[in-house]
């Protein structure tokens, strides 16, 4: 296994386990299956293992695994305070004693506030007194390191990274996302600020795996590096510096050593010019599927009303080259759950943006169009309702 350093020096797997798709039996967790594949990861030098307080039965399964094989101190815990349920102070330590229990543990390696979406959310973390108990629990040594999981624009990213001295971060990031999400320009923020990055979604939950197109597939299995889809996808990762650690939910055995072999293989700066080209190849195959040929140079940016035009166009594209609802997932992450959402009905169609778009498309039409796709009434009245719970 190889290793990249966090901000203080300690050395984390270049290769997380993610925690949230453990094997189930029914409806329980499979205790004795998820050992075997936590012990086979952990003999192999992951030391990394990613949970979070609303992951069912993830924490108090790792807990009882790393308790009954005596192993809590020779692995790095990662947990999550699920900042969007809290609304009061005392809130706060109930939950983060509650993962305490679960996890049969007196401290926190790497402690997350989860699901940032938007600066706002700080904000009112702050207003509870997050500084002053991330500052006791520190110096108490039951947290070590303080960082935030993040699912919104690479904009709103930048803003919470400089809102604290974090210590770590965590993105969905891949190659279908490098523009998308906190994507490329939040990693090369976040490294250039000496911050750790721990990635989430290397492979898109799987769809850079099974959903992708067939011409896609023939490419990679016609190519003579002879790598796998997911190969692909993690070796992109691991070629870029800002990336610290990649999580794999991995719920067999024989993942588990598939992901250690290409883990123990990759290093910055493996991958040639040709190899790039590849990854470029699959990328426009997965977007001839899309709906609107915009390529998120934002030369139509800065929308006078504050549209958020490529994120919008990005969601409405999703719809067609993944699914309906990943369309939408997309569109509430990084538009709607925003204090500032500037959806597509803020637009008075000025005609500002079509004058600078190199692609010359009818922007103010598609903007309708891509609304109506999004967000047809039902699905509007829930995002609403998201949002409300989210940024109350």
């Amino acid at each position: 296994m190889k290793y990249r350093n966090d901000r203080h020096g300690e050395p984390i797997s270049q290769l997380g386990y993610g925690c949230m798709r453990f094997s189930h039996k029914g409806a329980a967790i499979d205790i004795d299956k998820t050992e075997k594949e936590i012990l086979k990861a952990f003999r192999a030098g992951i030391n990394y293992y990613d949970t979070a307080y609303v992951y069912p039965g993830s924490e108090a399964a790792l807990g009882e695994i790393l308790e009954r094989n005596g192993i809590r101190e020779q692995v790095k815990i990662a947990t999550k305070l699920p900042q969007y349920m809290i609304s009061k102070a005392g809130a706060i330590d109930k939950d983060f004693n509650e993962e305490l229990v679960r996890l049969r543990t007196t401290w926190i390696d790497y402690y997350l506030m989860h699901m940032i979406t938007d600066l706002s959310q700080w904000r009112k973390m702050e207003s509870l007194g997050i500084r002053e108990w991330i500052d006791a629990k520190k110096a108490s040594g039951q947290i070590r390191n303080i960082g935030f999981s993040f699912h919104g624009n690479s904009d709103m990213f930048i803003e919470v990274l400089n809102a604290y001295d974090w210590d770590f971060c965590q993105i969905q990031y891949n190659y279908l996302d490098e523009m998308t999400q906190a994507g490329r320009k939040g990693l090369e923020a976040a490294y250039a600020k000496g911050i750790p990055v721990i990635i989430m979604e290397p492979l898109r939950g799987g769809k850079l795996v099974n959903l992708l197109p067939e011409d896609a597939k023939k490419r990679i299995a016609a190519d003579e590096r002879g790598w796998s889809a997911a190969e692909w996808s993690f070796r992109w990762l691991w070629n870029q510096p800002g990336v610290t650690c990649v999580l794999s939910g991995m719920n067999s055995e024989e993942m588990v050593e598939e992901n250690i072999r290409i883990a123990s293989e990759a290093s910055v700066g493996d991958l040639t010019e040709r190899d790039l080209e590849v990854i470029e190849q699959l990328k426009d195959s997965i977007n001839a599927k899309t709906k609107v040929g915009c390529t998120a140079c934002r030369y139509c940016m800065p929308c006078p009303k504050g549209v958020r035009i490529p994120d919008i166009f990005r969601c409405y594209n999703r719809m067609y080259t993944e699914n309906k609802l990943a369309g939408r997932l997309e569109y509430a992450q990084t538009v709607s759950l925003q204090k500032d959402p500037g959806f597509a009905t803020d637009c008075v169609r000025c005609g500002k943006c079509e004058q600078h778009c190199p692609q010359s498309l009818p922007i103010r039409d598609l903007l309708v169009e891509a609304d109506k796709a999004l967000r047809p009434l039902p699905v509007k009245v829930v995002m609403k309702a998201a949002a409300k719970f989210m940024l109350k």
